[in-house]
Order: C-alpha cells, then sequence, then structure tokens
C-alpha cells in the first residue's frame, strides 16, 4: 500500500516523467490541455547544441572537459562536464545532453541508495553519447526511482538518512523531503529540455 503522503508525490513524478518521455520522442505529447500536439523524436544535433558559448555538455573522454569545466564525472567513453568545489561561477549554461544525463544519473543512484545496495557512486554511472541511449536510460532510471519509491513505508517517509545518496543533502533529510525534490528536479529539468526543443525547432540552432 502507498503511504497517503506518498501518494500525490508519486502521481506528480509519474506525471512529470510520462510529459518529458513524450516530449523527447513523440509522437505526441500532452498540450496541458489534455489535447495532443504532435511532436518529433529528439535528434543527436538537438541533443548535442550549445546555444550560447562555452556550454557544459556530454563528450568524449578521449576529447577531455569543456571550458571551464575540470574533469568529465561518470564512466563508460564519455562523460559529463563537471568541476570540483567551487563550481564556476556564473554557473555555465547546459545543453540537454547535460540536463539529460544529470537526471538520469541523480534517479539511477537515489534509487540505489534507498532500495539498493547502496554503493554506487558517479564513476559507476554510465554516460550516454547519443540521444537514443540517453532516453533509454531515461527511462530505466525513472522505473528504477519509483520502484524505489514504492518500497517505502510510513515510517521510511520520516527517517533522516533513509537515502544514503552521497550527493545531496539525503543524509540530512526526510525521505519525503527526498521525494518531493527529485520530482522539483525532474520538473524543472524537464522544462528546460523542452524550451531547448522548442529553441532548436524555431530556427535557433541555424545561426
Amino acid at each position: 500500500m502507498i503511504p497517503p503522503r506518498l501518494a500525490p508525490l508519486l502521481a506528480q513524478f509519474d506525471f512529470a516523467h510520462r510529459r518529458l518521455a513524450d516530449r523527447m520522442t513523440g509522437p505526441v505529447m500532452d498540450s496541458g490541455d489534455g489535447s495532443d500536439t504532435e511532436v518529433g523524436p529528439m535528434t543527436d544535433e538537438e541533443y548535442f547544441w550549445e546555444p550560447v558559448a562555452d556550454c557544459w555538455s556530454v563528450r568524449r573522454r578521449a576529447d577531455g572537459p569543456g571550458p571551464r569545466a575540470t574533469l568529465l564525472a561518470g564512466a563508460g567513453d564519455w562523460g559529463r562536464d563537471a568541476a570540483t568545489y567551487p563550481h564556476p561561477w556564473p554557473p555555465p549554461f547546459t545543453t540537454i545532453a547535460w540536463r539529460l544525463s544529470h537526471l538520469t544519473e541523480m534517479m539511477t543512484l537515489r534509487a540505489n541508495h534507498t532500495a539498493g545496495t547502496r554503493t554506487r557512486t558517479r564513476n559507476d554511472y554510465r554516460v550516454e553519447g547519443d540521444v537514443a541511449g540517453a532516453v533509454t536510460g531515461f527511462d530505466t532510471a525513472a522505473k528504477a526511482w519509483r520502484e524505489a519509491l514504492l518500497s517505502v513505508d510510513e515510517a521510511a517517509l520520516d527517517t533522516v538518512g533513509y537515502c544514503t545518496y552521497p550527493h545531496g543533502s539525503d543524509a540530512e533529510e526526510p525521505f519525503i523531503d527526498i521525494a518531493w525534490w527529485v520530482n522539483q528536479e525532474l520538473l524543472h529539468h524537464g522544462s528546460e529540455i523542452a524550451l531547448l526543443r522548442d529553441l532548436h525547432r524555431s530556427g535557433a540552432g541555424r545561426h
């Protein structure tokens, strides 16, 4: 049974995940008023598009990190631009590839640190170098996080540090706040990805 306090957060998560997934893959997405809007699948060109100079993105490990980045996070032949603290200021603008990788890593690791081995780190997360792999990875991560949410009971929601994710404030927060925060990350980065797709489609990507 889903704890009553978790139910609205789970419903919000499901909606945000489905809307972003549809926005990236098509053939239609919810326009917001219940009607369908046609949308084509995202391309690799969009995935890597840098609308301004010195973006942070996903890059081949052999090429090294991008501007103002000091490392490429993740595992595999590709990595995501990152830096040790303190981070660059002002923050670098990030591509769809960066934002989608960030979301996927966050859900993958938080799922592991909630209902898995609680051992995985960013060094275990494989960064995808094409849109097909990235979208598949995003859906897999969302499914894992949803299953982790379904594993918790009422007492777990109030347990501080129930999720042991090592890259956030999880150790100091009750689990229900972590569930809320993941939704906020998905909502705001999902909106950013949708906006970047709109800008690219409008012709900004050709200028």
